[in-house]
């Protein structure tokens, strides 16, 4: 009996297992204003949602693509910016007829208004769902470094590659890759400053003031609910921490390409692009050259497949995310409501998202 029943227990628990399933969520063929999952994207790179984890989803394509999509309510895409030519003109006015170089991220700020990483147009500009609107943010566009301490429209960047708020939206931080620092700007005085490198080319030591270290190239970055700043660095290929005392230390990645997992400090990446900050406080990575997501967990201090197989290519794998195939996947955002991990599966011209099983 007592057999019987141990029995009946594993396979009521098999068959309530968590399983997450990974599904299209736009990318076809088709024209605009058709349903999102059958219109064309090009090289969708950053995914957002409208305030407070809103029903519209926010993409932005990069180079080729150069507009800022939107999925609806209803499941279309449409155009919300950008004509599709590669330029650097229109604020102040209709964003469809506005020009952009390369965007490679967004973020959703306060009411209805989105922040865009202009990325080879070196500058943030900000578009706003209210008036249909594009206005210049920060960068006046001049390649270079400059401006710390004073207004962030008069500062210059070399190649804005991430943009993103903290979890309050006080601060808006900027990832100046060409510039090798992490800089924020006060959303209350529109003051930039730097938080995270000195400019130089370099590993930083582990336990010192973050702007005064070298970083080799950071490409991404997230703030996590405790005001640690986590950095993605591409060529580093490693996940950095600068924690609310402004200390900074490697806490992923050996600095060597790799596909290793495990232990933290001895797994490797492979010319990794973008993070963000999961629910649980644990740190998601596009690991965009080994086409697949990986998950750090700070307390454990491990680096975990979540989904791709590290092979190139377009399969999903019956809706496995650990069967499914990307093609550099250069965005990962979680949902703040539902908690569904969105990827922009650059190459192939989706975005998918993995659906967690409610448990």
């Amino acid at each position: 009996m007592r057999a019987l029943f141990a029995a009946f227990l594993l396979v009521s628990v098999a068959s309530h297992a968590r399983a997450d399933k990974i599904v299209l969520v736009a990318g076809g063929d088709g024209a605009d204003g058709t349903e999102a999952t059958k219109a064309k994207l090009i090289q969708p790179f950053g995914v957002d949602f409208s305030a407070g984890g809103g029903d519209t989803i926010l993409i932005v394509e990069m180079a080729k693509g150069e507009r800022l999509r939107a999925i609806t309510r209803e499941g279309k895409l449409v155009t919300m910016a950008g004509t599709g030519e590669k330029g650097d003109a229109g604020d102040g006015g209709d964003a469809r007829k506005a020009t952009f170089n390369g965007m490679h991220s967004l973020a959703t700020g306060p009411g209805l208004t989105f922040f865009l990483a202009d990325t080879w147009n070196n500058r943030v500009r900000a578009y706003s769902a209210g008036t249909g609107n594009v206005t210049a943010f920060a960068g006046t566009g001049e390649k270079g470094f400059g401006g710390d301490g004073g207004p962030a429209k008069d500062a210059k960047f070399d190649g804005v590659f991430c943009v993103g708020f903290d979890p309050d939206k006080k601060n808006l931080y900027i990832t100046d890759l060409g510039n090798r620092r992490i800089r924020k700007v006060d959303m209350a005085t529109k003051i930039v400053t730097t938080v995270a490198g000195n400019g130089m080319r370099g590993v930083p030591k582990d336990g010192e003031e973050a702007t005064k270290q070298p970083l080799i190239d950071p490409r991404a970055h997230a703030v996590d609910k405790d005001g640690n700043i986590w950095v993605l660095e591409r060529g580093g290929h490693s996940l950095r921490v600068v924690d609310k005392d402004g200390k900074i230390r490697t806490v992923a990645g050996t600095g060597k390409a790799g596909t290793k997992t495990g232990a933290a400090l001895e797994a490797e990446m492979n010319g990794p692009k973008h993070l963000c900050i999961d629910r649980d406080g644990t740190v998601l990575i596009a690991d965009t050259e080994n086409h697949r997501i990986l998950r750090f967990d700070p307390k454990a201090k491990t680096l975990a497949l979540v989904a791709g197989t590290g092979k190139k290519g377009k399969g999903l794998g019956d809706g496995d995310p650990l069967k499914a195939e990307f093609n550099q996947p250069h965005g990962v955002i979680v949902h703040p409501k539902s908690g569904d991990i969105y990827i922009s599966d650059a190459s192939n011209g989706r975005v998918l998202k993995i659906v967690r099983e409610k448990p």
